[in-house]
């Protein structure tokens, strides 16, 4: 067996399962779900009929690159959405099977082990785990910097020697957060572009959670186009998209990936042998959600529904606020993140996520330890319920 594999951790909702383990929920109150983040808004019915409506392309064997309409149709959105242009469909954009998949394999086409040293995978720290799975499975070494409430979630890139810099070949980043929402700003892309240019590593940005934010009139910057307002091409730099928060279709698995040409001509590549081509219908549907935005701002309009009437119930029994983007409450709590976990469910059935099962111990702390996050994708109802809860579970402490 490959060794790699002895040195992944359990997955957080694994972890969750064995916490949990003996407890019994409080029989009188239903289940309120809000650990993990998949969507429960209802998938738009034009997104279902276009799917529908193309099922015979099952009959054809997709190619890895995917049709010229779909990435024609992500380029348009691309250049709608950042105010970009001049993205070739033919060598800058590759539709994937998720952001998932594409952000796991990834570094198994960044990462060169050959050149005398085990190669570093930089990522935030809380974390989404597949940056961490990515790192090892690729024969690097992850490093994780703190990303803490004290510095308002942002990289410590102080963090990493001179002499871990240098080993750096691929840096992941999760903007917006996820669990802490954060929204990395110019300056913070322009100083991680200055440490790209001089140490030589390739920069991939997980962007699934961009299209949920607050103010239809500032939505989150993107990499692609931090990039261009400050006057740089796209070397060395990818991002990685999705509709499954956007569009609520988590089981479509549908994104993309685009930005450097030549970095994505060694991905497309490497997708070829995987074998990660794209269903037919799966396409022609999401040719029609990206094509639309209507959708996009009404689901918007849900979660800040939800956010406008849960922060303000918990922000005076949590340490919590609005994040700058995504749908997750990241929250302190007054005891173990475990301990709130496990006794929220057995006193109140509502599941919550602890946040030191997202992060690693680094620079001598854990930032997850302490943190639960809640994820506000269940119903209005339900969020408010959970919230008045969580209110009562706190007040028994």
């Amino acid at each position: 067996m490959n060794p790699h594999l002895s040195k992944l951790q359990p997955y957080p909702f694994e972890k969750l399962r064995q916490l949990f383990a003996g407890v019994t929920p409080n029989p009188r109150l239903h289940e309120i779900r809000l650990s993990i983040g998949e969507p429960q808004h209802a998938t738009p019915a034009f997104i279902r009929d276009a799917l529908t409506a193309n099922l015979a392309g099952l009959a054809s064997y997709p190619t890895t690159l995917g049709s010229g309409e779909l990435r024609a149709a992500i380029v348009a959105w691309l250049e709608r959405r950042y105010a970009l242009s001049g993205i070739d469909a033919q060598t800058q954009v590759i539709p994937v099977n998720g952001s998932r998949e594409a952000l796991f394999a990834f570094a198994q086409t960044v990462i060169d082990p050959s050149r005398g040293y085990t190669p570093l995978v930089v990522s935030p720290n809380p974390f989404y785990q597949i940056y961490e799975g990515a790192a090892y499975l690729a024969g690097a070494e992850p490093r994780f910097l703190n990303t803490l409430p004290a510095n308002d979630y942002a990289f410590d890139f102080a963090a990493l020697s001179e002499a871990e810099w240098r080993r750096v070949q691929l840096f992941y980043v999760c903007s917006p957060g996820n669990p802490t929402g954060k929204v990395l700003s110019l300056d913070d892309w322009q100083q991680l572009f200055a440490l790209a240019d001089r140490y030589g590593f390739v920069i991939a940005s997980d962007e699934c959670y961009s299209e949920i934010f607050f103010a239809e009139d500032r939505p989150p910057l993107g990499a692609l186009q931090a990039a261009r307002l400050l006057g740089r091409g796209h070397e060395r730099l990818v991002m990685f998209s999705s509709l499954s928060k956007r569009s609520n279709v988590p089981g479509m698995r549908s994104g993309f990936v685009a930005g450097d040409a030549a970095t994505l001509q060694s991905f497309l590549l490497y997708r070829t042998y995987h074998g990660s081509a794209m269903n037919p219908a799966v396409q022609a549907a999401s040719v029609a959600a990206w094509s639309d935005e209507s959708h996009v701002v009404a689901n918007r309009r849900q979660y800040a529904e939800k956010f406008s009437a849960v922060v303000p119930q918990l922000a005076d029994a949590l340490d919590t606020a609005l994040p700058d983007a995504g749908f997750y409450l990241w929250a302190r709590t007054p005891i173990s993140d475990s301990d709130f976990a496990r006794r929220l469910l057995a006193d109140y059935n509502v599941v919550v996520l602890p946040g030191s099962y997202l992060a690693r111990t680094a620079q001598g702390v854990n930032p997850g330890d302490g943190f639960v996050r809640i994820a506000l994708v269940a119903p209005l109802a339900d969020c408010v319920e959970a919230a008045e809860r969580i209110r009562s579970f706190i007040s028994e402490l």
